[in-house]
């Protein structure tokens, strides 16, 4: 792991333990040992963990030794978390952001099964997914230039703060 290293500074542990829920946990200690100078000088390297990891990840499924894939899938989350503090972005919130997204759907495909007196089991995997896409095209999202217009518009996590360097 190539992070840059600056001078002494205090432990990063903190109310990491226990105290709050483990997303906004990892986003803290991430955030403290940037603070400590423990950090990648830009994304580039922490896309680069997130690649590693999840070579990692598929190497312990496919030894199926799930002590190793827990610890593997434990190590991908909190790389996407330090990602998300490198976007600036609130892991918490982008996931609840997502959970709602899947509801939404997944409603939608059970409001359009009720409709034709289908239920779950009445149906297939093939017809689900057709109206998931369903669901995806009503309510499609823009697609050029998301992310610049993402950090022009998106309110910050008012713990993103990075050290300059």
């Amino acid at each position: 792991m190539k992070m840059k290293r600056r001078g002494k500074h205090p432990s990063i542990e903190g109310k990491e333990k226990g105290e709050i829920f483990s997303l906004a946990s990892a986003y803290h200690l991430t955030q403290r040992a940037s603070q400590l100078g423990f950090d990648w000088p830009d994304l580039k390297g922490v896309l680069k963990k997130l690649d590693e990891e999840l070579k990692e990840f598929q190497e312990a499924i496919s030894m199926r030794n799930r002590k190793r894939i827990r610890e593997e899938l434990g190590d991908l989350f909190f790389v996407l978390v330090n990602i998300s503090r490198f976007l600036r972005i609130n892991p918490e919130k982008a996931l609840r952001k997502t959970i709602e997204k899947f509801t939404s759907r997944f409603r939608y495909i059970e409001i359009s099964l009720q409709k034709e007196g289908k239920t779950f089991h009445q149906s297939n995997l093939k017809e689900m997914d057709q109206l998931w896409e369903e669901a995806k095209r009503r309510r499609q999202r823009p697609s050029k230039g998301v992310l610049k217009t993402y950090f022009k518009t998106e309110q910050k996590c008012p713990d993103a703060r990075r050290p300059k360097t």
